[in-house]
C-alpha cells in the first residue's frame, strides 16, 4: 500500500487542504506534503498523529474502502435531499455530500406570502433558475419582475436580489448557483 497516495486521497475526500490537516494534527504543513509525496515514511506514531486531524484511526486508514466512498451517488431520492430552511420555505439541496461539489442545486417551494427575507441576497458567483410551478416575484436591485411558470432568470455575482410569493398559490423554483456555499 502506498501510504502517501492513500493519505492524500483520504484528505481530499474529507475536503481538507494540507495546511488544514497539518493544523488539526499539530504538525507542519511540510510534514503532510513529504508523507504524501513519499519523501518520508512516517512512523506509526507520526501517522497516528496525522490521522488524528482527520479524525481516523490507524485501523480505519488501512482498511477504509476508498472506492466505495469515492463513488458519489448519482440519484438523490426525495427523502434523501437535505432540507436547508426553517419556517414557511422549503429549500432542498440536491447532492450535499457529493465530493468536490462546485454547484448548489436547489428546489425551493414558496407558499403564498413567503419570501427569501427582507434583506436582498448577494452572491459571490452566478445563479440561474427556472420557475416550474406557480408565480413568483423577483426583485433585482430596485427592479421587480413577475416570473410565470416556465420563466427563468440569470444573475451575475454581486446582483442584490430577493424572491417573494404575494400570490394565492405555492410557487416552486429550481435554481443552481456557484460557488456551492450550501
Amino acid at each position: 500500500m502506498d501510504v502517501g497516495v492513500r493519505l492524500q486521497s483520504i484528505r481530499k475526500l474529507k475536503g481538507l487542504s494540507q495546511r488544514e490537516l497539518a493544523k488539526r494534527a499539530g504538525v507542519t504543513n511540510s510534514t503532510i506534503s513529504m508523507i504524501e509525496k513519499n519523501s518520508v515514511s512516517p512512523s506509526i506514531s507520526s501517522l497516528k498523529k496525522v490521522l488524528g486531524g482527520i479524525p481516523m484511526s490507524l485501523m480505519e486508514f488501512f482498511s477504509h474502502d476508498l472506492e466505495a466512498e469515492t463513488c458519489a451517488p448519482v440519484v438523490y431520492r426525495a427523502a434523501e435531499q437535505v432540507e436547508l430552511s426553517r419556517g414557511p420555505l422549503s429549500m432542498r439541496l440536491i447532492g450535499k455530500d457529493h465530493p468536490d461539489r462546485a454547484l448548489a442545486f436547489l428546489s425551493v417551494t414558496y407558499p403564498p406570502g413567503a419570501d427569501s427575507g427582507e434583506t436582498l441576497l448577494v452572491r459571490d458567483g452566478e445563479e440561474a433558475g427556472i420557475l416550474v410551478e406557480g408565480r413568483l416575484e423577483l426583485q433585482v436591485g430596485e427592479q421587480r419582475y413577475i416570473l410565470e411558470s416556465g420563466d427563468g432568470y440569470f444573475l451575475v455575482a454581486g446582483q442584490p436580489h430577493r424572491f417573494c410569493n404575494p400570490f394565492a398559490a405555492p410557487a416552486r423554483l429550481l435554481s443552481a448557483a456557484t460557488p456551492a456555499h450550501c
